[in-house]
């Protein structure tokens, strides 16, 4: 009889600690509702007894939680349709307050976080989304944090992620960064003829000074071709020395008058033949006899 009583107290026992004790862990903090009334003392991390029947335990994780928000499709200040998708990172900072104040508060976040992304779409230009975006990122997780506080939920950081564009604006784009590239080559080169410009002239200069300089850099000239091993060599031939020659060459006599063309021999008189027809073909006259027509 004993043992049976003894047995029975053993089992409610185990019942009633199978029941009452809780095992919150490190990175979580319990929410203890007595009777449905949440109680202000939260339970830390570790062992806890709670009132069977009583008491009723809700965790909350305290991590941060990193969420995605969906792409957003937009249309920018500057009227170009943009697709962007963003992460948020946030945390909660009242585990009472976002259990209680507001029933998801996950979904909530979410759904904030993709109001005020397609707001901030709106609101900027392009070139903002492609260049400028911790600005935006700081606009955004303004806007997203501010009621998120009254959830008990602290936004740590917004990023956004991607900004898709339609294949004719990327088109667009590229044409001008490859102009706005031609452009700066076309100013260098420029600027680098200016700048040997300026240092030719002053070599001119130097060398028109002292003549001497002009022919060693005519010798260095020879150098710099031959080393190159090739079977053409290129002279430098002064053009002042082709005309002290062209002047110093003595002209050559005139050629003689040439001779008159001779005469043509004058075509010799025929006899006229009789034709088939009866009549007398004409006789081939001179250059001076008159020529009369034939009689019928």
């Amino acid at each position: 009889m004993v043992v049976e009583i003894l047995s029975a107290v053993v089992v409610a026992g185990g019942a009633w600690l199978a029941a009452s004790v809780r095992v919150v862990k490190q990175y979580e903090r319990g929410l203890v509702y007595r009777f449905g009334r949440v109680r202000s003392r939260i339970a830390e991390p570790g062992l806890m007894v709670l009132m069977p029947f009583a008491d009723r335990l809700q965790k909350v994780n305290m991590q941060i939680v990193t969420m995605p928000v969906p792409a957003q499709d937009g249309i920018t200040r500057d009227n170009v349709t943009v697709r962007v998708d963003a992460v948020v990172y946030f945390k909660v900072i009242d585990p009472v307050v976002a259990a209680v104040n507001v029933q998801d508060y996950r979904s909530a976040v979410g759904q904030v976080a993709q109001t005020s992304l397609r707001s901030i779409i709106g609101k900027s230009e392009l070139d903002d989304l492609l260049s400028n975006r911790e600005r935006l990122n700081e606009g955004l997780e303004l806007m997203i944090d501010s009621p998120a506080l009254d959830w008990g939920i602290h936004i740590d950081r917004v990023e956004i992620k991607d900004v898709a564009l339609p294949e004719a604006m990327k088109r667009s784009m590229s044409r001008q960064a490859e102009a706005e590239r031609e452009r700066r080559a076309r100013v260098i080169s420029a600027d680098g003829e200016l700048q040997a410009s300026y240092k030719l002239s002053q070599a001119a200069a130097q060398m028109a000074d002292t003549p001497a300089a002009l022919q060693l850099r005519l010798l260095e000239t020879v150098v710099q071709v031959s080393s190159e091993k090739n079977s053409t060599l290129v002279l430098p031939f002064p053009v002042e020395l082709l005309r002290f020659l062209d002047a110093q060459t003595p002209k050559p006599a005139a050629a003689a008058a040439p001779e008159a063309p001779a005469a043509k021999p004058e075509p010799e008189a025929v006899e006229a033949k009789p034709e088939a027809n009866g009549h007398a073909a004409p006789a081939p006259r001179s250059p001076g006899d008159a020529v009369l027509p034939a009689a019928d």
